[in-house]
């Protein structure tokens, strides 16, 4: 699968395996998803629930639109996992608060997604402790390559690949 005429092959042959690891990793996400009856998007949700969170705010966090946390807050809701509130600061601000059934479902997809990760089959303790450095040093370049200046667009720039405003930079 060579896309990158004259590139490095083992920069292929890396993105190459984490497209297929991301692809299990999907997958699994979406059979437990399945499995509880809760939609993928919802589960995100849910994990980052622990204390009331703004809606705004997990909408940020989550970088999704308000219509969209909308959507999840209604799955969690329908499904008795959260519960929206009103902020004790501010009444116009909409709290989303994690009721007992959601932290229990909670613990429960966590801890089953942790026992179907492949690095707690695949890999002995000090593999996953040499892996997770190493994802923790991609993801710190990540974040550092954002926050440049130069990979900053200006406010309200258009993408030409597709036609979505970017989102303003904190």
């Amino acid at each position: 699968m060579s896309w990158c005429a004259g590139g490095d092959k083992l920069d292929q042959e890396i993105f190459d395996a984490m497209t297929e690891f991301i692809g299990y990793l999907l997958q699994r996400g979406e059979q437990l998803s399945q499995r509880y009856d809760v939609p993928v998007s919802a589960m995100k949700a849910l994990r980052r629930l622990g204390t009331p969170v703004a809606m705004k705010d997990l909408g940020q966090s989550m970088h999704c639109d308000p219509s969209f946390v909308t959507m999840m807050a209604d799955a969690l809701e329908q499904r008795g996992l959260a519960k929206r509130e009103p902020s004790t600061a501010d009444r116009r601000i909409k709290n989303l608060v994690i009721t007992d059934r959601g932290l229990e479902l909670k613990a429960a997809m966590e801890q089953e997604m942790l026992g179907l990760m492949p690095w707690t089959l695949a890999l002995d303790r000090s593999e996953r402790e040499e892996f997770l450095e190493l994802v923790r040093k991609m993801c710190h370049s990540l974040a550092a390559a954002d926050e440049s200046p130069a990979a900053r667009k200006p406010e309200g720039e258009v993408s030409g690949a597709t036609g979505v405003t970017s989102p303003v930079a904190p």
